[in-house]
């Protein structure tokens, strides 16, 4: 549902005329105007907004990433970790879409399913999981990585600090929260 300019809800119709369902924007950057309009209750993926004035008037905002719940791929050589990490994180907004138990499968899995975020544990039996960051890195349009361990964060301080990984989130300590503090 839309809400017009007198706060009255209406359906998102693609003939509708969007000054009837956004009031002008003034002053605003159209960062600040993205973020107001993706935030409304809306049934398609596509917003329009009437910035007064402004060159990008009538333009077309898409907000499918900001409401879908972020997509993951869980990479870790433990079946049991994985199953715990996907209640989790499920359980917690987030649509984990595939796992992978290695990091040649993991590279597969990112390919073809395009997560958002790619939850990847250090210690793989093949590549470990700093080398499979950096090749996803390289890849067009990566992911948010995020390294996960039994360790702490010490044991990696070095490996971390040149990584192209968002993060790093101890296996005890994984979280919806602390995921999407990372890769938002």
């Amino acid at each position: 549902m839309l809400r017009s300019r007198s706060g009255k809800a209406q359906h998102n119709s693609a003939g509708a005329d969007p000054s009837q369902r956004w009031p002008p924007i003034t002053g605003q950057s159209v960062a600040a105007v993205v973020r107001s309009a993706c935030q409304q209750p809306m049934l398609h993926g596509l917003r329009s907004a009437k910035a007064g004035g402004s060159p990008d008037a009538g333009v077309v905002i898409a907000c499918d990433d900001l409401w879908v719940n972020p997509t993951v791929v869980i990479v870790d050589d433990h079946p049991g970790f994985r199953s715990q990490a996907r209640a989790l994180l499920e359980a917690e907004g987030f649509d984990v879409v595939g796992e992978a138990d290695d990091g040649v499968s993991a590279l597969a899995a990112v390919n073809r399913l395009r997560p958002r975020v790619v939850l990847l544990d250090i210690q793989l039996p093949d590549i470990d999981g700093f080398e499979v960051a950096e090749r996803l890195a390289r890849a067009g349009d990566p992911p948010a990585v995020v390294l996960v361990s039994t360790r702490g964060v010490s044991a990696y301080r070095r490996r971390l600090a040149r990584s192209s990984a968002r993060g790093f989130i101890s296996k005890s300590e994984l979280s919806g929260n602390a995921l999407a503090a990372l890769v938002s």
